[in-house]
């Protein structure tokens, strides 16, 4: 009796397990279990949807930090590659890393865009660039052109370049153009910030930023240089008074907060820019960790059309620190003075020379 139950015990089993494994059910399972991974696919695929100030503008509010390796302009030996694979990203980022590490510069042999014989001004403690690359993978910011290079120069540009490139090389051999702290760049003279312009492009150090926002006004305060800009948002004209930084206004084109500057009063910290550039900001939250900083540059003197760049700004949880430079620092009277003792001992080396 006992060998009868269990054997008609085992055979219903069989029956059932057969059953659940008929075409129909496995289809039945297969189909379900697809319907569940699109549903999960299409809620992770779900726009991110940006909080709301109270008087319901995107909040964008906060400390953002831009630090990256990637380079302004595509490196001429990557060519149309636009993109890093993982592992050309690390690869990039070890020997990008090694070469701007000053402490491994020689002065005596130059290196980086330091020339033989002359001055390292910082050893590596100082900086703080980042060490990897945007996390997009780019090979450079500039996205248009597509090359990921600026575009070439006009003619009063290439003359402005070639100005600047013989007055950098002349600064680090200790040769400064120095007659008066009106020859010495704006940096040095701490009106604007090495990193801050605007645009805002990644730099040696103190590359954060901080938005804040009232109604009517955003405000983007730089830790480069302490610089705060303050963008009326009510769709007033720009003023006709040129500006350090220029004449900001903006507008929102929806959860976008675009930033238009013109009437500077020359160049900014961006290398080659100057009074006549027109700079197109756009500010968009696309996720709760990261902001999208995009700029275009539309500058006739200097480039024979607009440009485009990119960079990925991360939320950080660190405070805006202030940055201690001020026009007329000891720095700026050092130079002078040294200029001066230059000039000096020329002076006696020609009383020298001709007796």
């Amino acid at each position: 009796m006992s060998h009868r139950f269990f054997a008609v015990t085992n055979v219903l089993a069989l029956v059932i397990a057969v059953a659940f494994l008929a075409p129909g059910n496995v289809a039945g399972q297969t189909e379900s279990a697809t319907k569940a991974a699109a549903a999960k696919t299409a809620a992770s695929a779900k726009p991110w949807t940006p909080p709301r100030t109270p008087d319901g503008q995107p909040d964008l509010q906060g400390v953002w930090d831009y630090r990256t390796i990637t380079p302004l302009e595509r490196p001429k030996e990557l060519g149309t590659k636009a993109f890093f694979t993982e592992e050309e990203a690390a690869k990039y980022e070890k020997t990008e890393n090694q070469r701007q590490n000053r402490d491994l510069i020689d002065p005596e042999q130059g290196g980086l865009f330091y020339p033989k014989g002359g001055v390292v001004p910082y050893n590596e403690f100082w900086y703080d660039r980042g060490n990897k690359v945007a996390g997009t993978k780019r090979t450079s910011l500039i996205v248009d052109p597509p090359d990921g290079r600026l575009p070439p120069w006009t003619p009063e540009g290439q003359k402005e370049a070639d100005l600047r490139a013989v007055a950098e090389r002349n600064d680090q051999l200790g040769h400064p153009a120095a007659d008066s702290w009106e020859d010495r760049p704006l940096q040095e003279r701490c009106l604007v910030g090495l990193n801050a312009g605007p645009p805002m492009v990644p730099g040696a150090y103190n590359n954060d930023v901080q938005l804040l926002q009232t109604p009517g006004y955003v405000v983007i305060l730089n830790e480069m240089v302490h610089s705060a800009r303050i963008v009326p948002l009510d769709g007033r004209p720009h003023r006709i008074i040129r500006q350090w930084r220029g004449d900001s206004v903006g507008h929102w084109e929806g959860n976008t907060l675009v930033v238009d500057t013109t009437n500077f009063r020359r160049e900014t910290s961006l290398p080659g820019s100057t009074a006549n550039m027109h700079l197109i900001e756009r500010f968009t939250r696309t996720d709760a960790n990261t902001l999208l900083y995009e700029f275009t540059v539309d500058d006739p003197t200097m480039w024979t059309r607009p440009w485009t760049a990119v960079v990925p700004m991360t939320k950080s949880d660190d405070p805006i620190y202030e940055y201690a430079c001020h026009e007329g620092n000891y720095a700026m009277s050092g130079i002078l003075a040294g200029a001066r003792a230059a000039d000096k001992a020329a002076a006696e080396a020609g009383k020298s020379g001709s007796n």
